[in-house]
């Protein structure tokens, strides 16, 4: 079977499971601090090939973990492009401690060559423009890829990309923009990426980063091919649904978990010279934006199906993961996930909340 035909097979079956799991008692008593029946959502899972882990917490306490396909909770997921949500959240700590300047910081700051480069638009680019992914730098992504991450010198090749646009205009997603975010870190601290990100981050919540790929000269991958397992994804969800704060401390700035789910307007650059298929999603500092059964929701999001949802209005945390290989089912596999989380889990939730 094709795999849209099986996609939309399954959103049918999905569609009558929530109706099903709208029925359960835990639903309609509404009066109640009961989560609702998510057992619908867990064994719709199971159809998924793809499909790694399903957790789900609601006011604070795990509802929903489910794990598919040889997963466990203690197995390490490459969380991909998620990765990007956690190099901002470091770039916010840094900013905190002083450590860059302002957001507002040249990056001519960090690298020198900058300000020798024949395009004088290169020292306008600031660390914010990084975040938001509107360096005008052409990017390193999809086509540019592979040409990148085979270059000698990654923070060279991504600083050496010609202007498309003025800085802070257009938005082209690039995962050059969070390495040199990387690199930046590296220099403002004098400690790897890994480094920090285990010292002011997995330490408060509890759980130790393990190493992820580094550059041919040694920095830390910057918004790829980091590892967390899904109940540390789950654990970094919960600190930004509580603005920062986890184990009765501030890890994180309040204004920078709202500014970073601050989602802007995208102004995007044409998609491979077609329209944009994310048009609709905004972004932030490292994190999407969009909403989900009507919540407005942030999230990180890494290729293949690694999420990390943020649904304030529900006190709703959800975690995906997923096989990142490439495969042809993979766009499939995203929408029936969507689907899930739509009907099954925050459709339900928000009955239960009185919402």
């Amino acid at each position: 079977m094709r795999v849209a035909g099986a996609a939309a097979l399954l959103v049918a079956w999905l569609f009558a499971c929530a109706v099903d799991a709208a029925q359960t008692p835990a639903v309609r008593d509404l009066a109640s601090n009961r989560a609702p029946n998510l057992t619908a959502a867990g064994d719709a899972g199971t159809r998924l090939p793809r499909l790694r882990s399903l957790l789900v917490s609601w006011r604070g306490t795990v509802v929903l973990e489910r794990y598919y396909n040889g997963a466990s909770r203690d197995r390490l997921a490459n969380i991909k492009s998620a990765s990007k949500s956690v190099i901002s959240t470091l770039v916010g700590m840094a900013l905190e401690r002083k450590l860059i300047p302002d957001i507002k910081t040249p990056i001519a700051t960090f690298f020198p060559e900058v300000a020798r480069d024949r395009d004088p638009g290169k020292r306008e680019i600031t660390v914010e423009d990084l975040l938001t992914m509107r360096s005008g730098l052409e990017g390193t992504s999809n086509r540019n890829y592979g040409a990148w991450v085979t270059s000698r010198n990654w923070v060279q090749h991504a600083l050496a990309r010609r202007m498309f646009a003025p800085p802070g205009e257009m938005m082209e997603y690039s995962t050059g923009n969070t390495h040199l975010l990387s690199a930046i870190l590296t220099k403002a601290s004098g400690k790897s990426t890994w480094q920090c990100a285990n010292e002011v981050l997995a330490k408060p919540l509890g759980f130790t980063l393990a190493q992820w790929p580094r550059d041919p000269q040694g920095i830390y991958f910057g918004g790829n091919d980091m590892l967390m397992t899904p109940r540390n994804m789950l654990a970094y969800g919960e600190l930004y649904l509580s603005k920062g704060r986890a184990g009765g401390q501030q890890v994180v700035a309040s204004r920078w978990v709202e500014r970073s789910c601050d989602g802007r307007a995208r102004s995007a650059r044409p998609w491979n010279g077609t329209e944009d298929p994310l048009r609709d999603r905004k972004y932030g500092y490292g994190w999407w934006v969009h909403e989900i059964a009507g919540y407005d929701t942030c999230f990180a999001w890494g290729y293949g199906g690694q999420y990390v949802f943020v649904v304030p209005e529900l006190d709703l945390v959800l975690v995906t993961t997923s096989s990142p290989d490439v495969s042809e089912e993979r766009r499939g596999h995203r929408q029936v996930v969507f689907d899930i989380l739509d009907r099954l889990i925050v459709t339900p939730i928000a009955r239960a909340s009185g919402s």
